[in-house]
C-alpha cells in the first residue's frame, strides 16, 4: 500500500474558529474551505488537519455525525516545547497544562482550541532519573 498524504478530520462546533487558532498560533495555512469545512496544511507537520462542523449531512458514518472531537488529543512534536510555551503565553494563549516531563521523557504542554480540541506540543528529552 502506498500512502500519498495524511489528514485528520475532526467534528467541531466552530470549524473557522479552530482553523484560525491553528493558523494564528501554530503556523497552519488554509488549503481549502466551504460552509462547515476548513482544511489546513503545514509545511513541516506531515499531516493536514480538517475541521468539519458537527452534524454535516455529508459526514459518514451517519451514526457518528453528531459526535464532537471530545476527548481527542492532537499532538505535534516540536524542537523546544519551553520556547513554544513562552511564545504562546506571550500571545495570550491560556495553558491547560504548563510544560511538564513524563517519566518516559516526554516533555509537553497542552492548550485548547476554541472548539475544545486539546492540542499538545511535545519535545522528547532524556527520561528523568527514576
Amino acid at each position: 500500500m502506498e500512502i500519498t498524504a495524511t489528514a485528520l478530520s475532526l467534528n467541531v462546533t466552530d470549524p473557522q474558529a479552530s482553523a484560525e487558532f491553528l493558523s494564528t498560533h501554530l503556523g497552519f495555512t488554509e488549503q481549502m474551505s466551504a460552509d462547515g469545512f476548513v482544511s489546513l496544511g503545514h509545511p513541516t507537520a506531515g499531516v493536514n488537519v480538517i475541521y468539519l462542523r458537527t452534524g454535516l449531512a455529508s459526514f459518514k458514518p451517519d451514526h457518528m455525525r453528531g459526535h464532537d472531537a471530545d476527548g481527542l488529543l492532537l499532538a505535534f512534536v516540536v524542537p523546544d516545547v519551553d520556547a513554544e510555551h513562552d511564545r504562546l503565553v506571550a500571545a495570550g494563549v491560556p495553558m491547560l497544562t504548563p510544560p511538564e516531563t513524563e517519566p518516559w521523557g516526554e516533555r509537553y504542554l497542552q492548550v485548547m482550541d476554541p472548539s475544545g480540541v486539546v492540542i499538545q506540543l511535545v519535545t522528547w528529552v532524556e527520561a528523568p532519573a527514576g
